[in-house]
This record gives structure tokens, sequence and C-alpha cells, in this order.
């Protein structure tokens, strides 16, 4: 029996959920999302809930119970309060800054990296060695957050590079006489 799946995920007021066919749909203050709900799980919306439960007791039926549970949870979770992931730079020269519709990083190359900005993300740059990426869904910020540190990920000798606000770099010795 799935620990996580058996949990039914509460909704929140202010956020409307609603099951159509094989598609949950979410409304809340921070946006809108949907998903496809796979055949292998049956999920309903009873009062103030979502609950979700396998439809036979297939391995991927049950796999896929936890897994839908959780990602339910997510999309409620990301149109009532949202995501957000934050990045460092470290760096002599390594800078970003929102100008318009893009986010341009210095990094130490011989050109400025211009990322633009998605819709449905926003990216701030209070100090010009931090990155916030805000949005609804949990995959799409977690993606733009990946890509962004793509561009100079951290080196293990200095420590130069984009990382994650929380992230902890293995730093290596240099070399010895």
């Amino acid at each position: 029996m799935s620990r996580v799946g058996k949990n039914p995920v509460v909704i929140p007021q202010g956020v409307e959920c609603q099951v159509s066919g094989a598609m949950l749909t979410v409304k809340g203050k921070v946006g809108q999302l949907s998903m496809p709900i796979s055949s292998d799980v049956i999920t309903k919306v009873e009062d103030g809930k979502v609950v979700v439960k396998p439809a036979s007791q297939s391995k991927q039926s049950r796999m896929m119970w936890g897994t839908t549970r959780k990602l339910v949870d997510n999309i409620i979770i990301g149109v009532s309060q949202g995501f957000t992931r934050n990045l460092e730079i470290n760096g002599v020269g390594y800078r970003a800054a929102v100008q318009g519709k893009n986010l341009v990083l210095q990094l130490g190359y011989s050109h400025d990296i211009e990322y633009p900005i998605p819709d449905d993300v926003q990216i701030k740059c209070e100090k010009p060695t931090a990155i916030s990426i805000f949005g609804a869904s949990r995959q799409r910020v977690g993606q733009i957050a990946a890509e962004i540190r793509n561009y100079r990920g951290p080196e293990p000798y200095k420590g130069k590079g984009i990382k994650y606000e929380n992230e902890f770099i293995l730093r290596k010795e240099g070399k010895k006489k």
C-alpha cells in the first residue's frame, strides 16, 4: 500500500479543482495549471479533498498511485503559493541583471548571455549575484533554474560559477609543489 498515495490532498481556500475525463485543472491566485491523469489511477474531488486510488492491483497502477498524488499536491501548492528557486553567482566580475524580458548574465565569457524570461515564470535579481525564480509549476521553475545554472556550473577549485542557494560544492585542493 502506498504511504504517499493513501493520504488525500487538501484543497486550500481560493483554489478550484476540477476533474474532467483524463484531465485535472486547478485554478488559484498564482495561476492555472492542468495535468493529464493516468488511466492506472482514479482521481476524484470529494468535500474539499482530492482523492487518488489505484484502478487495479497491477504493479504499474500501484506505482502511479503515489506519483499521481504527489503531482496533484505540487499543482495545488503551485497555484496557491507558488515555487521559488534561488541561485547564487560566485566569481569576480560575474553578475546578472533583468533587462526587459531578458535575464542578462555576465559569466566571464567574451559576450553577455541573454536568457529570455518565459511568460509563466518571474525572474528577479535583488543583488547582482543573486537570481530568484518564481512560478506556479514546480517542474518549470526547476527546469529554468537548471538551464541558467548550466551556463557556468560551479567548479571545484575556486567555487566560481552559478550554484543553487543551498548547494554544497565539494572543494578540491590545488596543485602542490
